[in-house]
């Protein structure tokens, strides 16, 4: 007996048809969830033209008083002391050594992980290093601070070179690479996951071992996630401020050894906005000077990071 005499046919589908007001109560709906979405993203975009504009027109208010050149070409920073001194080279120096440091610890650390994790490590010792990274990660500030003063710089630094004072970069930096490893090596290793397997076995079929596999084949192909890794724990190891503020000391000294103490932009805005700096003074302007100093830097990088996304990004369909 065929379909037709047996008077089977296609289900029948279950979905009532909407009416007229079904159809707009559905509307409505939708552009309710559309005006919602539309609001989040609005809000975002007002607070970071708000927060430019206030260091804008501080930055103004400060730049009217003293000359960008004695800003960006002093070699002393004393504004709350006399005789005054703007220039802001110090705290440049500062925070560029101590990111670099850090980035030059935790980089490696990081990629090598990362490595290891998603080529060699077994999927089960995989499901617990990850985690324990991810741990390591949301660690506060604060407690690597004190971790970095009273046992990198006292039981590592101190004994091995030998130094004078318990502040130093190298102890504040070492922190701040400890606490950007997790960063660098789940995105870089979230990248290398992303690599197509069938790359993988046609690098195998061809008699590659295991390490040329993952060293011709895997990082160029996951390169442009882990640069952007990379470019990210170094724009976070630049805005971090309570461990540079605990352990690598609060002396603005325009010097690259990192076994000095130091000050970075961020430290000099945290001890100058808990000061009794009176506000509106031009002391209280150096802090959005340096503010704004500090956001071109990370914006600059921001700017690199996505050029070097466009122009190493690999798509596999």
């Amino acid at each position: 007996m065929s379909i037709a005499e047996s008077g089977a046919g296609p289900p029948r589908s279950r979905v009532k048809p909407r009416g007229e007001f079904g159809a707009r109560a559905l509307n409505f709906r939708e552009a309710v969830i559309h005006g919602l979405l539309l609001a989040c993203a609005l809000i975002s975009v007002f607070t970071t033209f708000a927060i430019v504009f206030i260091l804008l027109e501080e930055t103004a208010a400060f730049f009217s008083e003293i000359s960008p050149v004695t800003f960006f070409g002093g070699t002393r920073w004393t504004p709350l002391f006399e005789p005054a001194n703007y220039g802001v080279l110090p705290l440049l120096a500062g925070t560029l050594v101590i990111s670099i440091v850090a980035a030059a610890f935790a980089v490696p650390l990081g990629l090598l992980t990362a490595v290891f994790l998603s080529e060699y490590a077994p999927s089960w010792l995989r499901a617990i290093v990850k985690p324990i990274l991810e741990v390591l990660a949301g660690i506060p500030t604060v407690v690597l601070g004190f971790f970095a003063l009273f046992f990198i710089a006292e039981d590592v630094v101190k004994p091995l070179f030998n130094t004078p004072q318990l502040f130093s970069a190298l102890a504040a930096a070492i922190a701040i690479g400890i606490m950007v490893i997790p960063l660098v090596a789940s995105l870089s290793e979230d990248a290398m996951q992303a690599v197509p397997r069938s790359l993988r076995e046609g690098a195998y079929a061809l008699g590659a071992t295991r390490f040329e596999v993952t060293l011709r084949v895997v990082v160029p192909a996951a390169l442009s996630g882990i640069v952007a890794a990379f470019i990210l724990a170094v724009s976070r190891a630049i805005g971090e401020t309570m461990i540079v503020a605990l352990a690598a000391g609060s002396t603005p000294n325009l010097t690259w050894n990192p076994l000095e103490p130091m000050q970075t932009m961020t430290a000099y805005i945290v001890a100058v906005s808990l000061g009794d700096t009176p506000q509106g003074s031009l002391e209280f302007r150096t802090i959005f000077a340096v503010a704004m100093t500090l956001f071109l830097m990370t914006f600059a990088m921001n700017i690199f990071s996505q050029y070097l996304l466009r122009k190493f990004r690999e798509v596999y369909e």
